[in-house]
């Protein structure tokens, strides 16, 4: 058994290295998402109110949707190894190893997990600041509900990076594809105040339910904001079928890479 995990926990603990000797990573994934939350958030403050929340302030309502942000931004930094290694030659010599493609492409999104969850955590500490009252069990849900966003997400980006040749390929597809489902999440504003032809696309994004789970997990201990988006069940449920088929998908695409 601990033979059979030994790829997998090599692997995970190569992508924490190499964060650990790039550790400009952690400064512009976390930067970003933060100038993005205090610039837009304080200056729509004053003039949007979310739909469905009449009590709740603009920059409370982007605090969930920044932490996504950040959790975005490292499965783009993360998975962007993938690329590098091929160009490397490292791919190469992974793959002619007699390892299962699934247990390469676990390893790999083990390590984007982790790193984006020590980030995500990290900016759980300017939670009291966006008027968010945190208690243990709050944390607890936040933070397993932020892994399970950050394995979907960092899936997602290595079924994208299995496939390019090129860095700056890879930046323009991940930004096509990701933004805009950021976007459309829920992020900015809720489905309830949209027009329908963007309610319709928000309903059919799947992060669109994980970000409601963190919403909810959030303000678990403040009732607010936890009753925007759709129930916490089924986009728990929604959440982890985004996991399972990003994860089935990028090893597929692995495994045809190798053949």
């Amino acid at each position: 058994m601990l033979t059979s995990l030994l790829p997998v926990s090599t692997i995970w603990w190569r992508e924490i290295v190499r964060f650990y000797r790039q550790r400009s990573r952690l400064f512009s994934a976390i930067a970003q998402p933060l100038v993005f939350w205090l610039l837009i958030g304080s200056g729509l403050s004053a003039s949007f109110q979310p739909a469905g929340a009449s009590d709740t302030d603009y920059l409370a309502y982007f605090y969930p949707g920044t932490v996504v942000l950040v959790l975005l931004f490292t499965a783009i930094f993360a998975t962007i190894s993938v690329v590098n290694d091929r160009r490397e030659g490292f791919l190469q010599g992974v793959l002619v190893a007699p390892v299962p493609r699934w247990r390469i492409v676990l390893g790999q999104a083990l390590g984007g997990t982790t790193l984006a969850l020590l980030q995500g955590v990290l900016l759980l500490g300017l939670a009291p600041f966006a008027g968010i009252r945190l208690g243990v069990t709050s944390v607890l849900l936040t933070v397993g509900m932020m892994a399970l966003l950050a394995f979907g997400l960092t899936n997602l980006g290595l079924l994208m990076a299995w496939r390019m040749d090129s860095t700056q390929g890879f930046h323009a597809i991940m930004n096509l594809l990701l933004i805009p489902i950021w976007l459309l999440s829920g992020a900015f504003f809720p489905s309830a105040g949209a027009p329908g032809w963007l309610a319709w696309p928000m309903r059919l994004n799947p992060l669109t339910y994980g970000l409601a789970a963190l919403r909810k997990c959030l303000y678990f201990d403040t009732a607010s904001a936890g009753s925007l988006g759709p129930a916490w069940t089924l986009s728990v449920l929604i959440t982890s079928l985004f996991c399972v088929l990003t994860y089935v998908g990028a090893t597929l695409t692995a495994s045809s890479q190798a053949e």
